[in-house]
C-alpha cells in the first residue's frame, strides 16, 4: 500500500510539473493573455449505441479542461493522464462536503511545489459530461499545492477508453 501511495504521489508530481512546463512553453502575447479566460470550454457529449463519449478541446495552454459533478456540485478539472488519482484542492472538496481533518493529511506527496501532506478520499460518484464513474479514489491537497483539480487515472481507467486525437481528448464509456 505504501508503494502504491508513493507511486500516486509521484504521478501527481509528474502531472503538475508537466502542466507547469507546458505553461512556460506556451507563449501568449500580453494583449491576448488578458482576453483569454481560464474557464473550461464546453465539451461535446455524443451518444452511440451502448456507449457515451465526451470530446474535450485543448485550451490555449494545451490543457484539457472540463467540468464534472460531485454530490451535485460543479467541479472544474484538468484531464491529467499522468496523475494516478483524482486530485482535489481543499476549496473544491469542501464545496461538496469533503473536509478532511488535519489528522487525515497523513500521506506524503511530492509535487512541483515541494513535499506536502495529502488526505486520501473516495468519491461515491463522479459525473463528467454524462460519463458516470462510481467509487473513485481521490486525494485532497492543500489549496497552495494544487491550483487546478486533476482528473486522473482513478477515473479515466474505469472508462472504456480515453485518447488524444486531432487536438481533442476523447473519453468513452
Amino acid at each position: 500500500m505504501r508503494n502504491l501511495m508513493i507511486f500516486a504521489a509521484a504521478m501527481i508530481c509528474l502531472g503538475t510539473m508537466m502542466a507547469q512546463m507546458a505553461d512556460k512553453m506556451t507563449a501568449n502575447p500580453p494583449a491576448l493573455a488578458s482576453t483569454v479566460t481560464r474557464s473550461p470550454r464546453p465539451a461535446e457529449t455524443v451518444g452511440r449505441a451502448g456507449s457515451r463519449s465526451l470530446s474535450i478541446p485543448r485550451d490555449f495552454r494545451g490543457h484539457f479542461l472540463t467540468d464534472g459533478r460531485i454530490e451535485g456540485q460543479r467541479v472544474g478539472f484538468m484531464v491529467d493522464t499522468g496523475a494516478s488519482v483524482v486530485a482535489l484542492n481543499e476549496t473544491s472538496a469542501a464545496r461538496f462536503g469533503l473536509r478532511p481533518s488535519r489528522g487525515d493529511y497523513n500521506t506524503t506527496v511530492t509535487t512541483a511545489n515541494g513535499t506536502i501532506k495529502a488526505a486520501r478520499a473516495r468519491i461515491a460518484m463522479l459525473d463528467v459530461g454524462g460519463l458516470v464513474v462510481r467509487d473513485v479514489e481521490a486525494m485532497v491537497l492543500p489549496d497552495g499545492a494544487l491550483s487546478e483539480n486533476l482528473l486522473g487515472l482513478s477515473f479515466l481507467s474505469k472508462l472504456k477508453r480515453f485518447e488524444y486525437a486531432n487536438g481533442q481528448m476523447l473519453l468513452e464509456q
